[in-house]
């Protein structure tokens, strides 16, 4: 196990461009609003995001906790850790996937993480290194899959969900995200990227539906703002929702926790 961490749950699409990292934060803080103790790591060494999105400022550092240890730095109540902490933003990682792997591993392990209940880990598009590093050297408890309802996106999203069963961890549900636009002039509303998608690949493959979250300006516009919509908006719809998704991952975190024994347990 990961030291200082209960349960660990991958945030993942198989693609990118689907909003992943914007449902992966805001899912992280829908869990903290429900009174867990959480941590968000960004997996995405090449393309990190997490900084931006929780308004951690530029030039910001971890702080040494001992040789080859660092401590995640705090932000909106959440533990967090990225690259992008470590390195100029602006600065290209241009490494192989064995340096890679290596990177993400030690951003896992070397992390100080301070009895978490849950650790978020906001995965990169894909299935590879770093996706197969996950899986055969970290104890991971599930995973959520992000898609949006096209076609084009669900078959990179059954891509990753036939990873992770291949790797023997748990799918919990799918996440989808941009189901439906809203115009924010006459309040006219279309499944601009179809309808069902998310539904139908939780059908597929036996999992839960946990939710949908609309494609929206003032989601978009609070991530990158530092301000995500669990934070900008704690009474809002969309926030309800992913409180809603939340407490559905800790009801399976809870189930897991019970089948495998009494020595594991998850504070409410």
């Amino acid at each position: 196990m990961i030291e200082g961490v209960k349960h660990i749950v991958a945030v993942a699409s198989g693609k990118g461009g689907v909003g992943k990292s914007t449902v992966a934060v805001n899912l992280a803080l829908a869990m903290a609003a429900e009174g867990y103790r959480v941590g968000i790591l960004d997996a995405d060494i090449h393309g990190p995001s997490q900084a931006q999105m929780l308004g951690v400022g530029e030039g910001v550092r971890p702080e040494a906790a001992g040789e080859n240890r660092m401590k995640p730095l705090q932000a909106h109540g959440l533990q967090a850790m990225s690259m992008a902490f470590m390195v100029d933003t602006r600065e290209p990682m241009v490494w192989r996937g064995p340096m890679v792997a290596g990177a993400f591993q030690q951003l896992l392990t070397q992390t100080v993480w301070d009895d978490l209940d849950v650790l978020f880990i906001d995965m990169p598009p894909g299935t590879g290194d770093i996706q197969l590093t996950l899986a055969q050297k970290v104890p991971v408890d599930g995973a959520v899959i992000v898609t949006t309802p096209q076609d084009i996106a669900l078959l990179d999203a059954r891509k990753g969900i036939e990873m992770f069963r291949k790797v023997n961890v748990p799918v919990l549900g799918v996440v989808e995200n941009m189901s439906l636009h809203v115009c924010s002039n006459c309040g006219h509303s279309e499944p601009i990227f179809g309808e069902g998608g998310g539904e139908r690949i939780a059908r597929e493959y036996d999992t839960r539906l946990l939710g949908r979250l609309p494609l929206a300006l003032s989601i978009r516009e609070q991530a990158d703002g530092g301000r995500p919509t669990v934070v900008a908006e704690p009474e809002g719809e969309t926030t309800a929702s992913l409180r809603a998704m939340a407490r559905q991952v800790a009801e399976q975190l809870k189930g897991a926790a019970a089948d495998e024994g009494p020595e594991i347990s998850f504070s409410d």
